[in-house]
């Protein structure tokens, strides 16, 4: 990659039960940018993986999943998302900053056209605007793209730039992708149909900051397609091999089979064989630090067998294996801890020597013993390269990784969240955060008081109840 894309922050309204919170994923000047989300259950922290999940699915440019339609907030009509990045070449010749922001609505379908969906989501008054800055160039904040029109877009100034209006097919055909990709859930800046429109005349366009849009345009989906990864709940019980494009520069026309490579952890996969090289290259490389995470454990790779695959190609059928005292087993007979280890470790070895990857991850402490969680999140917060961003429980991060790389949530719906203050060098952000659940020392809330002695009535009254 000739240049870096790093999210510098998100704003999030009414999504879920956050009302307002803005989130900046400080770098602290390192190659490496780590934010550990922290917070009591329910106080807004798996939002923030959901919101990044959407914007996933955004600069991809395909639907967003019927279930986000469900996490707007029931008190709003939609929700505002909006999130900050910066765009900087390795080179360091150019550097973008830049932001994007849409509404996230509810569509609901004719009665006959429901297929069993409530509602879906939709994606409206999307706004991309950047600043450029060059030796040759300098462009000034300002709207690239904003769909808050019934024209195309607006600006006018760039739509009559990089639209060609003598053709009436083609400013037709953007009018009916505009309307299609409403209606199906996805974004419409970011397109299939408006960025081939775009490429198609980049040749003709004079305007410079029409191009430097464009180029930024191409760059974040590039981002989107195979350099951002979400590790939710959903993709557990599987190696998801979609950065293997980036390690291995594929080409054009096999990065996206590549990036849809997952390996089931609880069963056979059938794997091409054009891929089963590179795999094995993987998995080698996982079990180097494998063995050195849990001592005397090792993972391979075992093929068992040749078949044609529906496409007609070639594959062979493999399963994940371990080897522990000279004892060799499937992996799907391992714990939950092992397999959650296995499941992202090839993502946290991406984050640690790739700058252009950023990668979240949703209860990154589920199954991970506690000492040796903190101790991998402080070994990629001082010397890695790529953003991590992860929600946790376990509280041993707190003692191993910079104090500004945690934010907590508040118990204010209209502040979300936050990062301690008043915390000085010597003090344990651990006992720190323990101590203001209990006292209170920071200007929002940090945890919705429990009682005690309610609690252990609530069990008798239950067990009451059901006649325990």
């Amino acid at each position: 990659m000739d240049s870096v894309l790093r999210l510098t922050a998100i704003e999030i309204q009414n999504f879920k039960n956050v009302e307002y919170g803005k989130l900046d994923f400080n770098d602290l000047k390192r190659p490496a940018s780590i934010v550990g989300l922290y917070g009591q259950n329910g106080s807004g922290k798996s939002a923030v993986i959901d919101v990044l999940e959407v914007f996933s699915c955004i600069i991809r440019g395909i639907k967003i999943p019927s279930k986000f339609a469900d996490m707007i907030n029931v008190e709003a009509d939609c929700s505002h998302l909006k999130y900050f990045f910066e765009v900087k070449s390795v080179n360091h010749t150019y550097h973008y900053d830049a932001s994007y922001e849409f509404d996230l609505g509810r569509l609901f379908p004719d009665a006959d056209s429901m297929n069993g969906e409530i509602c879906r989501p939709a994606v409206s008054n999307e706004r991309l605007k950047f600043t450029f800055d060059s030796k040759d160039l300098k462009i000034r904040s300002s709207d690239f793209i904003n769909t808050d029109t019934d024209k195309i877009f607006i600006p006018v100034s760039n739509l009559q730039s990089m639209v060609d209006f003598s053709n009436q097919k083609e400013v037709m055909d953007l009018y009916v992708a505009k309307r299609i990709a409403f209606l199906d859930s996805r974004s419409f800046v970011f397109s299939s149909e408006l960025r081939k429109n775009l490429q198609k005349n980049k040749d003709k366009i004079e305007n410079e900051k029409a191009n430097a849009g464009i180029s930024l345009l191409e760059r974040i989906s590039e981002f989107g397609n195979f350099e951002f990864f979400i590790f939710n709940s959903e993709a557990s019980g599987y190696v998801n091999l979609n950065y293997l494009p980036v390690l291995f520069r594929f080409s054009e026309n096999t990065k996206e089979e590549a990036a849809r490579i997952m390996i089931d952890m609880n069963g056979p996969t059938l794997l091409c064989n054009e891929y089963l090289d590179t795999v094995k290259k993987v998995i080698s490389s996982m079990d180097i630090v494998l063995s050195e995470l849990v001592p005397g454990l090792n993972v391979s790779v075992k093929e068992l067998g040749i078949e044609t695959m529906k496409s007609g190609k070639t594959g062979t059928r493999i399963e994940l294996m371990t080897e522990r005292d000279s004892k060799v087993i499937p992996l799907r007979y391992e714990s939950d801890g092992i397999k959650k280890i296995i499941s992202i470790l090839e993502l946290l070895i991406v984050v640690f020597n790739n700058h252009s990857i950023t990668v979240a991850v949703d209860e990154l402490d589920s199954g991970i013993f506690e000492y040796l969680l903190g101790e991998m999140l402080r070994i990629i917060s001082e010397q890695g390269k790529g953003q991590l961003v992860f929600t946790s429980h376990n509280l041993r991060p707190l003692e191993t990784i910079d104090t500004r790389s945690i934010v907590f949530t508040t118990t204010n719906p209209k502040n979300r969240y936050v990062r301690m203050k008043y915390v000085k060098a010597n003090n344990n952000l651990r006992d720190f955060y323990y101590r203001d659940i209990v006292v209170g020392t920071q200007e929002e809330e940090l945890y919705d008081y429990t009682d005690n002695a309610k609690i252990a009535l609530a069990f008798r009254k239950a067990g009451v109840s059901c006649g325990a």
